[in-house]
């Protein structure tokens, strides 16, 4: 009986959070969370964290080039050193983000956590104004702080989607979301080249204070854009019950164990998975890594730099726009390999 009720509960939950009609106001907020993070994404990941932080471990490095974040017996390059502690933020999530995946779908509880690791992620990236000398420790704690917490944030901030849009119109809301997010990305960093161009030696700062100044900016922008999505997103009942005597993290888990099990008799999703894992993971490593290798092997200037990710930055938000309107009409798997085919024609 406890169990029929908690069912009944749980689809009259749902019905309840399925009946509130799709409003054009709470999309409109949602993307100003892509709009508010996309700072940190193309600020400090993308443009100047890089080759900042690899500049920071070299000063720190011993006479072969290497340091030792964890002890004498493992020595580290220490132009590798931000690749690292990328790939160490993303091995993170793998074990952190199915938990918060279970909050998501369990709970009521995904505005108030977005914006908890929202504020987390801003405040650890405003803290990366006091990275100097050799402090590359604290840039690789403080990046793995607001890296995780921009991950976990987004896991909340997609679970809403199915909440504020329907079916058809998905592609065309998450569509509109990134091409905000390019956008708001785009124009931080255009304010940050007019910076470090030519108002920081005019006003006598020199460039890795400007740098820093740059880092802590999108922190800064993270945070103050966040308030509008916290203050018009509404909460929703949960669209599942949790079990009885059952906690977030034990449900987490046991998703991810159950979903993994199962994926071999389901090879159009394993095929999708391995699929996503090697095209997604291929993109961003493009994309994180492209200003390391442009400073450290081409030797372009930190403005030259800007530009070039300013330039992009544009085109990506009439390029996501585009292709939001072409998976309408041609459905999203076409939509997908149209922009890979792209993508390798561009990179190979």
């Amino acid at each position: 009986m406890q169990s029929q009720a908690n069912s009944e509960s749980a689809q009259s939950n749902a019905d309840i959070a399925t009946a509130v009609p799709y409003s054009r106001r709470e999309q409109v907020a949602w993307y100003f969370y892509d709009w508010a993070n996309s700072a940190f994404s193309t600020t400090v990941i993308t443009v100047f964290l890089g080759p900042y932080l690899t500049a920071l471990t070299q000063s720190a490095a011993d006479a072969s080039g290497y340091v030792y974040p964890f002890g004498p017996w493992i020595p580290i390059w220490a132009d590798s050193f931000f690749s690292y502690t990328v790939s160490l933020s993303v091995g993170l999530q793998f074990f952190f983000l199915p938990i918060l995946g279970a909050i998501a779908d369990y709970s009521r509880l995904k505005k108030r956590l977005m914006g908890l690791f929202a504020y987390i992620g801003a405040t650890a990236t405003m803290g990366m104004y006091f990275l100097q000398g050799e402090r590359y420790l604290l840039g690789g704690l403080l990046f793995l702080i607001a890296n995780l917490s921009f991950g976990a944030s987004i896991v909340f901030y997609n679970a809403y989607l199915p909440e504020i849009a329907a079916p058809d119109d998905r592609d065309k809301v998450s569509s509109q979301g990134w091409a905000l997010g390019y956008l708001g990305g785009g124009i931080l960093l255009a304010i940050n080249l007019l910076f470090v161009q030519f108002l920081a030696e005019a006003w006598g700062i020199s460039t890795g204070d400007a740098v820093r100044i740059s880092l802590a900016s999108a922190g800064l922008w993270w945070a103050i854009f966040t308030v509008i999505p916290l203050l018009r997103l509404r909460t929703r009942f949960p669209r599942k019950h949790l079990p009885a005597g059952d906690s977030y993290l034990a449900t987490g888990f046991r998703q991810l164990w159950h979903t993994l099990r199962q994926l071999p008799s389901y090879p159009h999703s394993l095929l999708f998975l391995v699929a996503y894992l090697l095209y997604n993971d291929g993109i961003q490593t493009v994309i994180t890594m492209s200003t390391l290798f442009g400073a450290e092997e081409i030797h372009l200037e930190t403005a030259d730099l800007i530009q070039l990710v300013l330039m992009v930055q544009f085109i990506a938000f009439f390029g996501a726009l585009a292709f939001g309107y072409l998976a309408r009409y041609v459905g999203s798997k076409r939509a997908i390999i149209l922009s890979l085919i792209i993508w390798l024609s561009v990179t190979v």
